[in-house]
């Protein structure tokens, strides 16, 4: 069953929608973007998550130490490292770990080899922030991605319309999806609903 993410949640009924529609995941960014919530922002939209929903920290060549407090104060379960960040750094940190790629070519898709992660993001490339594009790539690309299925989360211009697809053609873990379920650049619950239930569809 392909799991899903809602990323960039920033309000506490979209986290409500989110949960009680089935998401595995929810997202929260960290580093800038029109997305970007506080620490003390997400501890509080964290209290209305239960334990069986992953709560993900988006960071950008983010400080050790920016990262580990926020980890411990939110808390988080997972940290995604969505930078420059090296194979040492993460090594350093130890924290359960998804490091993101950005896909311009099949050799992009191979980089994940150079790192120790728990999971790899496959990612468009940004425009005025690393991701968060809302464009796809080329799905096809991954064909020779040098990560295990069960590895990789897919990103990049998902929504209703298309994740099917997606799945179909590359069958990860899981989708994660921000401006997918955007509403005049703010989330919308009927959006996240629809793209949840979507991906179960295909499931079925």
């Amino acid at each position: 069953m392909t799991k899903v993410k809602i990323c960039g949640l920033m309000e506490r009924e979209h986290v409500k929608t989110a949960v009680d529609a089935g998401a595995d995941a929810i997202g929260f960014v960290f580093a800038p973007s029109r997305r970007q919530v506080t620490k003390l922002e997400a501890q509080k939209l964290a209290k209305d998550i239960p334990d069986r929903v992953m709560k993900i920290g988006v960071f950008v060549d983010a400080s050790r130490e920016e990262i580990e407090k926020i980890y411990r104060e939110v808390p988080l379960d997972y940290v995604q490292f969505h930078g420059d960040e090296s194979s040492d750094f993460i090594k350093t940190i130890g924290l359960p770990s998804i490091k993101v790629l950005s896909v311009h070519s099949a050799e992009d898709t191979m980089q994940a080899t150079r790192y120790e992660a728990d999971y790899f993001l496959f990612d468009a490339p940004g425009t005025d922030y690393k991701g968060g594009s809302g464009m796809t790539f080329d799905w096809q690309l991954m064909k020779d991605a040098g990560v295990q299925s069960d590895k990789v989360i897919l990103a990049g211009g998902l929504n209703v319309d298309n994740v099917a697809q997606a799945i179909q053609a590359v069958k990860p873990y899981m989708v994660d999806v921000s401006s997918g379920v955007e509403s005049m650049g703010r989330k919308n619950g009927e959006l996240i609903r629809a793209f949840i239930e979507a991906v179960k569809e295909e499931e079925r």
